[in-house]
């Protein structure tokens, strides 16, 4: 029974912190340039985000980058599109064996370790991901997309106290970084703290350029603390008609787990 129990948080942990901030791939999944964002969504000049792509349109991307990635598999910013066009459809471990050939291309490329880290915690392998990640960060030129990301992969392992720590490194960095302040909002989420996590969330969603997952992720407070009318309008507002009845899934099938929630609050409160 508590292996079932630990094993349904830690699927909780993870589909939350990949729905806020798995997105060094996903910033790559429409872009030409390499240059990694943790929990954003990239765009490139006449492409749609990859977060608005319709199935059929995540489809087409991930032929056309695959054919790309066939022709030249050492190309950098090929082989971080292809990764990410496979990640947001579901193809985890695909995903991370295109990200290992391209580490081993470049294998001190800070984008690619980045992506390769997110990568592997998308793929459930956290350790290995915290390694890479860090192995990624340079003390004396840090990067706020790297603190953000080793801080969704601290709280994938329930180590909440020290990814918070992190972020607000990041957010030194990046001041109201949207991204930065999902993640943090998420975070305290997992700790059950909904106040806290929905007060970062609405900041988060207030920034300029904010995507979707943040919408949703800021709907998902709202509807635990049993406001689900505003959470819908939250999680539909200013999208496509698709988009918008993707987030409202997202959102009912977050909302109907109220027994991992139950066991995540219980979990947490004899750690605490």
């Amino acid at each position: 029974m508590i292996a079932r129990h630990d094993k349904a948080i830690r699927g909780l942990r993870q589909a939350l912190f990949v729905a806020a901030a798995a997105t060094v791939l996903a910033s790559q999944g429409c872009a030409s340039v390499s240059r990694e964002t943790t929990g954003s969504i990239g765009r490139s000049s006449g492409s749609a985000p990859v977060a608005s792509m319709k199935a059929s349109q995540l489809q087409s991307a991930v032929q056309s980058y695959g054919a790309a990635y066939e022709r030249d598999p050492k190309a950098k910013g090929v082989g971080l599109s292809y990764a990410a066009s496979l990640q947001m459809i579901g193809r985890n471990d695909q995903s991370l064996a295109v990200m290992q050939q391209v580490a081993i291309a470049h294998p001190k490329d800070r984008d690619v370790l980045s992506a390769y880290g997110k990568a592997l915690a998308a793929a459930g392998d956290l350790p290995k991901a915290l390694e890479t990640v860090r192995r990624a960060q340079t003390p004396d030129y840090p990067d706020w997309r790297l603190y953000s990301a080793e801080g969704a992969i601290l709280d994938q392992m329930g180590q909440s106290a020290e990814a918070r720590v992190l972020y607000r490194k990041a957010l030194d960095l990046a001041p109201n970084e949207p991204t930065v302040l999902s993640n943090l909002g998420m975070s305290h989420l997992l700790s059950n703290d909904l106040a806290t996590a929905e007060s970062y969330l609405r900041t988060a969603a207030g920034q300029p350029g904010v995507d979707s997952r943040v919408r949703q992720n800021l709907a998902l407070v709202v509807g635990l603390q049993g406001r689900f009318e505003e959470a819908r309008k939250i999680a539909s507002a200013e999208l496509s008609p698709d988009a918008a009845e993707a987030n409202v899934a997202y959102l009912q099938k977050m909302l109907a787990q109220q027994n991992t929630w139950s066991m995540l609050k219980e979990k947490d409160g004899k750690e605490g």
